[in-house]
Formats: C-alpha cells, structure tokens, sequence
C-alpha cells in the first residue's frame, strides 16, 4: 500500500507540475490535454491515503499537502469550462439572421467510413461543413454532398493536415491561409447569411506536439496567435473553429483567446469533450470554437461517432449586431502578451524554416 501511494502520488504530482513550466517542449505540453483525468485520479489516490495508509508519517503529510494544492489549481482552471460556473446571460438579444449551424469534424485520414459523414450531413444539414485530415479519397467521396453544398473550397492532402470546407451560403470570399508553413493550410471564408449579413469564417487545423508528431508546439502556437491577429483585421462578425490540438485551458488558447478578442462558447456550458472518440475516460476537448461578441450561440454539443478518433463538433449560432450584449466576457492582452505573441509567432516560422505564403485564392 505504501509504496502504491508514494508512487501514484509522485507520478500526479509530476503530472501536474510539467504544465506549469513555460517550454514547448511535448513532454510538458501534453500533460495540459489531460488535465482532467489527471484531478480525478489525483483526488482518488489522496482519498485512498487518508483512509488506508498507516502510519500516517511527515513525509504522507508532506504529499497530502502538495496534491491539495495541486488539485485546488486544477479545480481553478478547470471549473469555467463546468456547468458549475455562471456566465453572464446576454438579455433583450434579438436576431439579424436566421440560425447558421456548422459541423466540424476531424475524419481521420486513414477512416474509409465515409458514409457515415455523409449520412450524418444529411441528417443535420448544417450551413457549413468544416473536415480536416480529408485527403483526396475523401474529397472524393464528399462529392455527393455537393449538389446541397455548391461552395466549397478543398485541399486535398496526405500529409493528414487536407482540409475541406462546403457550405451553402452565399460566399464573397474564400481563401486557403498559409500562416506558418507552406503544408499547413487554413480556410478564410467571408459569407453571407440568407439575409445579407456579412460574417467570417476561419477553419484551422495545427499540428500537435507529440513524440510522433512535432517535438514541441511552436508550429501549433504560432499558427494559432497567426490566426488571431488576422481575426483583429476583420470588421464583420467572426468564427473560428477547428481541431486546434490544443484545450481551451492551455496558455497558448487563452494567448489565441486575447489576441483575438473572441469568446469561448464553453465557458458555463461544460467541456464538450472530442478526442478520443472511442474512449470516453480519456476524452479531453481539442476541436475547438470561438467567436465574436456579434455571435450568439444557440447550441453547441458533439455528434455521433463517424469512425474517426474525433467525435463532430456542432455548433448552431445566430448574429445580432449589437455587440454589446457580450462585451463584458471579452478578454485582452497585456503589454508583456503582446511582445510574447510575437515572439510565439517568429519562434513557429522559424522552427518551419520556410517563410509561408499567407493566402492562395
């Protein structure tokens, strides 16, 4: 029993502490993805210290005390992505559109159940259809779809970072965002809803860092901050949503969050958890959202399993002009962020070694 929780409890208290160390190194980002299994297992192993070991000595007290604190942090960071947590309610909202809906879905490359996408489309019927890691197999197979989605914009690779965009409103614009390295593309659209009211589009889809991967998330980080100063740029309302390989609670997602000067719709509406799809226990959100404060959201919620390791993201929203309403949850940078995003951003392209072209029509 006792070498049980001295080795349990070391292994949380490690895992707990990497995040909190600044380096892009993989070893101490990946332990931010699993920050919520690592407080359940945390809080198990100190429940089962207190009833069962004895004798309770300096050095027990010593790790009771140490996984407190730890799990206190945790809760923190945790606790605005729960229900627990009240976001202010916007009041009197009235509508300038008509609800848009968007599915946005990591396929998984190497996934050949493509009917079971096309199945689900057809079934939901979303406004916008966002795939990423859609190669050209996939494209292919999405051509059925095209009839209810005349716009689109596809890049087809096999490099697991293709990416598909279809929609059915009316399109202005839309371009493939090549922010930091010339094989990671991103969409910008700029749509229209059915009564005319201009708004943006951004469908990104970084690489994460992992052993298998990218060493670190330099290439992630600066492709998302990439993102964020071009969302600056936008005058109409906005959207950004994608696989980010990343949490909501990360320190480079509340960089994008400030840069930006979007709102995160899970904050008081709970995890929304994506990744893996076939293991609930080890489901942490990844695919993420974010929006503008003309932006409000009307529903926002996973899909069924369609194969892939990542379950779709749904989200239905509508525009109201008066962006007031949700001011107060916006969130901005400090002089010392502003100079670390561009650092963060300079660090990705020259961990790339190729300065990128930022557009392709």
């Amino acid at each position: 029993m006792h070498l049980f929780y001295y080795i349990f409890s070391s292994f949380c208290i490690l895992a707990s502490l990497l995040p909190l160390i600044p380096n892009q190194h993989w070893i101490f980002r990946i332990w931010e993805f699993a920050r919520i299994q690592v407080v359940i297992f945390q809080v198990a192993i100190l429940a089962l210290g207190l009833i069962f070991f004895e004798p309770k000595t300096f050095i027990f007290w010593a790790i009771v005390v140490i996984s407190i604190a730890f799990i206190t942090n945790h809760v923190i960071i945790l606790i605005p992505y729960t229900f627990i947590y009240k976001r202010k309610p916007a009041k009197n909202v009235s509508t300038d559109s008509d609800p848009i809906s968007i599915i946005s879905v990591n396929v998984y490359q190497f996934n050949n159940d493509y009917q079971k996408l096309i199945d689900l489309v057809n079934e939901v019927k979303p406004d916008i259809l966002l795939t990423m890691e859609s190669n050209q197999d996939w494209e292919n197979a999405l051509k059925v779809i095209e009839k209810d989605y005349p716009n689109f914009k596809k890049v087809a690779l096999e490099n697991t970072y293709g990416i598909h965009f279809y929609t059915n409103l009316e399109v202005e614009n839309i371009k493939v965002n090549y922010f930091i390295a010339d094989d990671l593309p991103s969409i910008q659209a700029s749509l229209l809803t059915e009564n005319g009211q201009p708004f943006t589009f951004f469908g990104v889809h970084p690489p994460p860092p992992s052993p298998t991967e990218e060493d670190t998330s330099k290439e992630r980080d600066a492709e998302l901050l990439a993102v964020a100063k071009k969302v600056r740029e936008i005058e109409n309302p906005v959207i950004v949503v994608g696989d980010f390989n990343n949490v909501a609670w990360a320190r480079s997602s509340i960089l994008f969050r400030k840069t930006s000067e979007l709102i995160d719709p899970r904050i008081g509406r709970g995890f929304v958890a994506t990744f893996h799809a076939n293991y609930r226990l080890l489901r942490f959100p990844i695919d993420l959202f974010f929006h503008s404060t003309e932006i409000f959201v009307d529903d926002f919620k996973t899909l069924r399993n369609i194969g892939s390791d990542h379950l779709p993201l749904y989200c239905s929203f509508f525009i109201n002009k008066n962006e007031d309403l949700q001011e107060d949850e916006i969130e901005t940078l400090h002089e010392d962020e502003l100079e670390e995003v561009d650092e963060l951003i300079e660090e990705g392209i020259e961990e790339d070694g190729n300065r990128p072209t930022v557009a392709t029509e």
